[in-house]
């Protein structure tokens, strides 16, 4: 397979191979540049969530709460169970039966006015789950895993490759440990389609900050057959197209198919859905009345916060551990901005993270997920990153060990089993 002028690839390819397939040696070369521009940064991202995650699975074996919970709701025999369940248990269902959408309205006087359908769900990660399953005969929980685990790694090789090109290396190594300390991290090693979707865009914010186009387009796609919190990305990489369009630096066609194609993936699953179920908006009537998930302009968050402030739960999902950490999440969010703005990033940078918080916090949902929610918005590890590349090699082992360990608190135990991932 010839490599594509431009591409990371090309960039990875001795100068003789990058116009033809790749010989042994060069193949070798490759994976040697390449695990000298992004091994250290895996390393390191590899070493604190393996310490997190650790952690995590002794607190689940130490509480054994887990062994009196529904296996489906954060349950089970053993304290890898739990990885597998709350999204993980509808990931696995799409897997193994494939999607029924239809829209079934619940008697009157419950929470929910309809019946949760596997249709919520986006199709990318189920069917990598499915192809895995079929080629290894893991089954669908541990193909599930490999592709969260695996994504994970290539998510943080992303996200590495954009703080590198903004800054330099020492920064990209931080940002991608960070994103694995991050509350809501917990969620990279389940079955859960996080890191998929992460990967994805992280790889075509790359694709964008390095002009590659259709790269960035065909990502973005891919991402919207994910997660919905695509549409950031969608309109991010608008935004970027056009201002290579106002000032003519690459051309016309390239950002405009770029643009083109990047909303195909996410409108054309959800115009599926709704021609299944039989009505246009049906996603959106399934995402509201069975799992009362909407955009209420910030309603809900300026609800919850007002509980956990004055120490009330009278708001939906409740879980006081979980959304403490969420509140003090959201609190840190426009210093956060604010550092990010300052540092002066490309424009479509700051609308796809501005967009991503936008959404989040603008929507009801379990307020509690806001630190999962937000692991896509990696642009605001920059700030952080860049001012812990100043401490000694020695004083940043012992910041990220010990938040290593912690995390699998914060970002493991509280999300699985102290609240809902």
């Amino acid at each position: 397979m010839n490599a594509i002028p431009g591409s990371p690839v090309e960039e990875l390819l001795p100068e003789n191979a990058a116009g033809q397939g790749p010989s042994p040696s060069g193949l070798d070369h490759w994976a040697r540049r390449a695990a000298h521009r992004f091994g250290p940064a895996l390393a390191v991202f590899g070493v604190v969530k393996l310490l997190g995650f650790a952690v995590f699975m002794w607190l689940l074996n130490s509480s054994g709460d887990f062994k009196h919970k529904e296996p489906r709701f954060g349950g089970g025999a053993h304290a890898w169970d739990v990885l597998q369940s709350w999204d993980g248990w509808w990931y696995q269902q799409v897997a193994a039966n494939g999607y029924h959408p239809q829209l079934v309205l619940l008697p009157p006087g419950q929470w929910m006015t309809h019946d949760q359908n596997s249709a919520a769900f986006f199709p990318l990660y189920p069917g990598l789950m499915r192809l895995v399953s079929d080629v290894t005969g893991l089954g669908t929980y541990g193909a599930g895993m490999v592709v969260s685990v695996l994504s994970s790694f290539v998510a943080a090789a992303g996200i590495y490759a954009v703080t590198a090109h903004l800054t330099d290396r020492r920064a990209g190594i931080l940002a991608a440990a960070i994103w694995g300390l991050f509350p809501g991290s917990g969620a990279e090693w389940a079955v859960y389609s996080d890191s998929l979707f992460v990967a994805l865009a992280a790889w075509a914010c790359y694709a964008v900050l390095t002009r590659r186009w259709i790269e960035a387009g065909v990502l973005t796609l891919i991402a919207g057959l994910n997660r919905p919190t695509a549409s950031a990305l969608i309109g991010a990489l608008g935004v970027a197209g056009l201002f290579a369009l106002y000032h003519r630096r690459d051309g016309v066609w390239r950002p405009l198919l770029a643009m083109a194609i990047a909303p195909l993936g996410l409108f054309g699953y959800v115009a599926w859905v709704g021609w299944r179920m039989g009505e246009w908006t049906g996603y959106f009537t399934l995402q509201r009345g069975a799992w009362m998930h909407f955009f209420d302009y910030g309603r809900h968050t300026m609800s919850v916060l007002r509980g956990v402030v004055f120490g009330h739960t009278d708001y939906y999902f409740a879980y006081p551990t979980e959304d403490l950490i969420a509140l003090l999440l959201v609190f840190s969010l426009p210093i956060l901005v604010f550092l990010l703005v300052r540092m002066r990033v490309p424009v479509f940078l700051l609308v796809y993270t501005l967009v991503t918080v936008v959404l989040v916090l603008g929507s009801q949902q379990i307020f509690g997920n806001t630190s999962r929610y937000l692991l896509p918005a990696f642009p605001l590890f920059l700030p952080l990153a860049v001012a812990l590349r100043r401490l000694s090699n020695a004083s940043l082992a012992f910041v990220l060990t010990l938040t290593a360990l912690a995390s699998g608190w914060y970002a493991g135990y509280v999300l699985f089993e102290l609240g809902i991932p």
